[in-house]
């Protein structure tokens, strides 16, 4: 099958079958672009830090990137289309009868269970992911005496608190934990 084709008819059905944005995709595009061969798990996680750290929306970044990886620019608008055309043909679509029907108990209903369905894509995806970031070389013992374990959970708890607690701008948050990697790694604290 062409390529460009491919590309275009996997975001499709990912733009028209997952809900909840952008994470909840991610184990859907982690499959995806496993089975095809587009790129290896680290280099996915990867790109997931840098599609988080740029500008707009998750999504179009990744699907941006993973297009241009595949296909050069003719592939990353290819599949940024149809990632975003599912979306868009149905919200067009639900804002016209949404009003008249979201007392609809069954509405109510298929909106509770898409909300926790969400939150469990989000759950599987931040395993998912943090598998590759803390224990990227597999649970054994050497993973434990490395400074790339500690490091990366210490930015990870001084990040949620500031997150949470502390209510900073998540851009400073990313900006300042780029920092201290670089630094730890320039330093030679983790080996990259």
């Amino acid at each position: 099958m062409n390529i460009y084709l491919l590309l275009f008819l996997e975001f499709f059905k990912m733009g028209a079958l997952t809900f909840g944005g952008g994470y909840a995709m991610i184990p859907f595009i982690e499959e995806t672009v496993l089975r095809h061969g587009w790129m290896t798990t680290t280099e996915l996680v990867d790109f997931i830090a840098i599609s988080e750290s740029t500008p707009g929306a998750f999504a179009v970044n990744i699907s941006t990137y993973i297009g241009s990886e595949v296909g050069g620019f003719l592939g990353a608008i290819i599949a940024t289309l149809g990632l975003v055309l599912p979306p868009f043909i149905i919200i067009l679509l639900i804002a016209k009868v949404y009003e008249k029907i979201k007392e609809n108990i069954i509405v109510q209903g298929a909106m509770l269970g898409l909300k926790a369905t969400v939150v469990g894509l989000i759950g599987a995806t931040v395993l998912s992911v943090g598998q590759e970031i803390f224990f990227f070389d597999g649970i054994n013992m050497a993973v434990f005496q490395s400074a790339n374990l500690y490091v990366s959970l210490g930015i990870f708890a001084v990040a949620l608190f500031l997150l949470l607690y502390k209510k900073l701008n998540p851009i400073l948050i990313i900006v300042l934990s780029a920092a201290v990697g670089i630094l730890f790694g320039y330093t030679g604290v983790i080996k990259v």
